[in-house]
């Protein structure tokens, strides 16, 4: 039997440094459970309030979170340096991690380096114009254009160049786990909408912009985890409510752009502010680690200014590349092929899933959300079975349990044998459990 770990300090910061490093040396795991403010100030001989100010530090800090009737434990993906998870076993499939076959991501080439100098302008005109290009034939209407180190940096830039620790932001809730890390290691506060496989309910975004917000994010195709994509009837709704909160910053994710396999829907059309973000590492590689940035003039102007005083800006020659690659005919085939197999592998998982009567939804973008009753025993159903899959919680805000399953790389056949696999799981208890 483990002995947990004993918290050590007589300070705030003591508390708050000692917890970390357990956190980043595996004494403290995602998910385990922390003493109560009373038992913390009790065995670390402090005050209430010092443990108290502790655990709403590390809170700010992302590194632990409050759950309903569970108390404080240990954030799901905590911004800390964490000791590396350990791999998975020879015979176990890989459905977990979400990464873009590799036989679709361009190959063997490099950008000529051409001289940059301290004062230029932070993003190529070249790669500019081919940004704002295919933004405006996606309706958004791109003025200027940025250029970021990816979609989370951008959406991070976004977000610190209007908000401050405590607002609260609208997010979709199944949503990506890293944008709800990001936002509770701002000292954010996530407040998740339910969606469907359109996207946000409008009712339910309406009545949620009544409580006071500060921003929304939005993914408007290939959501992770669930594939949701806007068609133009709930863009148009979703729009009708954001009307009524002209001030709202509304953020649009397109981090899976032309491999998405659904159509762009914007919602920021004639908004004051917004930013719609827009990577290239899911159609071009994920070590190319770019997105371009549209927004309004004075979001993007408070992002440059504060990009300069940091990073400066993004290295040219992955611009270079970026535009070299989007503007070679050979390329665009290539991912019109990507994005028409994701679609095809997808579309195979739902219909075997569908012929064993479990639900499942996978409308674009790479990956398949499945609902489950409980997490932990389907997940380690799968992986006794030989696929590793994700676990939902760390998505889900209020929504029911699910498991995520990336298809970008499973092939046809693969897919019959995994909607087996969880069949055999589930039995016999019911297999269908609506989202």
């Amino acid at each position: 039997m483990s002995v947990p770990y004993q918290i050590a300090g007589r300070s705030v910061r003591e508390i708050v440094e000692s917890v970390e490093r357990a956190i980043a040396g595996g004494q403290l795991t995602p998910g385990d459970s922390l003493p109560s403010v009373r038992a913390l100030a009790s065995s670390a001989e402090v005050s209430p309030a010092t443990a108290s100010a502790a655990y709403r530090q590390l809170r700010a800090r992302g590194a632990v979170v409050a759950v309903p009737r569970r108390g404080v434990r240990v954030a799901p993906r905590p911004p800390l340096a964490m000791r590396a998870v350990p791999s998975l076993p020879a015979n176990v499939r890989d459905l977990a991690t979400g990464s873009p076959d590799p036989a679709f991501l361009p190959t063997g080439r490099s950008a000529v380096l051409l001289p940059r100098l301290y004062g230029e302008p932070g993003v190529l005109e070249r790669l500019a114009d081919l940004a704002r290009a295919q933004l405006e034939e996606d309706g958004v209407s791109a003025g200027g254009i940025g250029a970021v180190g990816g979609a989370m940096d951008g959406i991070e830039r976004v977000l610190g160049a209007h908000l401050r620790p405590g607002d609260r932001v609208v997010v979709e809730d199944p949503g990506y786990t890293a944008v709800l890390d990001l936002l509770r290691a701002m000292g954010l506060e996530p407040v998740g909408v339910p969606i469907d496989e359109r996207g946000m309910l409008p009712d339910r975004l309406g009545a949620t912009l009544t409580s006071g917000v500060a921003a929304l994010i939005v993914t408007p195709r290939a959501q992770n985890p669930t594939g949701a994509a806007l068609d133009a009837e709930r863009a148009e709704e979703l729009g009708a409510v954001l009307d009524a909160y002209p001030d709202l910053l509304v953020v649009e994710d397109d981090h899976a752009g032309p491999v998405a396999g659904a159509a762009y829907r914007t919602v920021t059309a004639g908004r004051l502010r917004w930013a719609v973000v827009r990577s290239v590492s899911k159609s071009l590689g994920p070590d190319l680690r770019l997105a371009v940035l549209a927004a309004d003039p004075v979001t993007l102007t408070r992002v440059e200014g504060r990009q300069r005083l940091g990073t400066g800006w993004v290295s040219g020659v992955l611009q270079q590349l970026a535009a070299d690659l989007w503007a070679d005919p050979a390329v665009t085939r290539r991912l019109e092929e990507a994005a028409a197999t994701y679609a095809r592998r997808r579309e195979a998982l739902v219909a075997a899933l569908a012929a064993h009567g479990i639900a499942a939804t996978g409308r674009s973008g790479l990956n398949v959300w499945v609902p489950v009753a409980e997490e932990a025993p389907v997940s380690a159903g799968f992986l006794q079975a030989g696929w590793a899959v994700q676990p939902g919680q760390p998505y889900r805000l209020a929504t029911p349990p699910a498991v995520r399953i990336s298809t970008a790389a499973l092939l046809p056949d693969e897919a019959v044998r995994v909607a087996a696999a969880l069949a055999a799981i589930l039995a016999p208890t019911s297999r269908t459990h609506p989202a």
